[in-house]
């Protein structure tokens, strides 16, 4: 039977303050594979055994974050579509949004940046999955403007490896040193939209 009610908004607050002090807990120096269940349990303010009511174990809230942390990141780039309207341009406003993530929430940017080539396959996976999500919404709004699906999709793809790996430079640099990398990021990704366009007049050219 369900919690209802007043029961089931507390399993859900303590379910959070779990995630939350999870995420607390990782830094440059620890990863998720160094936390400890009795450490998390503390850090929420439950006892240990109470965390078994909330997950399975160690490795269901490992990918619970995961997926939290990929929706975050894919729900803030929508708003920077939306942004987009306002400010003009694209990339510009899509780097800095990320950017933003990064040093709003470098952590949960850690699990996923680590995650994704670590030693568990269902994390990696996971994380592969949260990064094909994240393409396919750029895809998306690329077909909206007039490219086709199969351009959109390689140009997203490329375009995502970009900025991730741009976004693991970025952790470990400070503020000066993270606006020079947003800006060569831009600078990179206009190149290869440019690039892209071009080619792509060249093929309809020679046709």
């Amino acid at each position: 039977m369900k919690p209802t009610g007043i029961r089931a908004q507390q399993k859900e607050k303590t379910r959070r303050s779990v995630i939350d002090a999870a995420f607390s807990q990782l830094s440059a120096e620890r990863s998720f594979s160094n936390l400890s269940l009795r450490e998390v349990a503390r850090e929420a303010g439950i006892a240990p055994t109470s965390f078994y009511r909330h997950f399975k174990d160690m490795d269901e809230l490992g990918l619970t974050m995961v997926d939290e942390g990929g929706l975050l990141l894919r729900q803030l780039m929508r708003q920077a579509r939306q942004r987009i309207v306002r400010e003009g341009s694209v990339i510009r406003t899509s780097v800095l949004t990320f950017m933003e993530f990064i040093d709003n929430s470098p952590n949960i940017f850690r699990l996923l940046l680590r995650e994704r080539s670590g030693t568990s396959a269902d994390f990696r996976a996971a994380v592969a999955r949260e990064i094909q999500h994240f393409s396919a919404e750029l895809a998306e709004y690329l077909i909206a403007t007039g490219i086709t699906r199969d351009d959109a999709k390689t140009q997203a793809d490329a375009s995502v490896t970009l900025v991730f790996n741009s976004g693991a430079e970025a952790l470990d640099l400070n503020k000066k040193a993270r606006e020079e990398l947003a800006l060569r990021l831009i600078k990179q990704l206009r190149m290869m939209a440019q690039g892209a366009h071009h080619q792509r007049k060249t093929l309809h050219t020679i046709k």
